[in-house]
């Protein structure tokens, strides 16, 4: 009995030594010892030129900028127009329409009734 289990057991380790190690006639390869990555020199932000954008970029930058808030302001005009003509349409109708602007002496509230 004892003879077929330290047959087992060797075996065993035979097994897990064969796939441990590698094959007969064949060197482990040392490991590489990895390579220190050395740290960047430092440089001060000073002694290079300025790197922001030039006068045409900034320009062209601001040139897009007013473009886009001359847009914001022509569609809120045109939302404003067009809420006008929704409340003169209405008033035209006899019903009142929640209209509001800035600085009125009535606010939303004041157009709703209590049923």
């Amino acid at each position: 009995m004892r003879h077929a289990i330290s047959h087992a057991i060797s075996a065993c380790l035979h097994i897990l030594l064969s796939l441990a190690l590698p094959a007969r006639g064949r060197r482990r390869k040392p490991p590489t010892p990895a390579t220190p990555i050395l740290p960047q020199p430092y440089v001060s932000p000073w002694s290079r030129p300025w790197t922001g954008p030039t006068k045409e970029e900034a320009a062209e930058f601001f040139r897009r900028q007013a473009a886009a808030d001359t847009e914001r302001h022509l569609q809120a005009e045109r939302l404003l127009q067009q809420e006008r003509r929704r409340a003169a349409a209405f008033a035209t109708l006899g019903v009142d329409y929640p209209y509001t602007y800035n600085g009125a002496p009535f606010t939303l509230t004041d157009f709703r009734t209590s049923a």
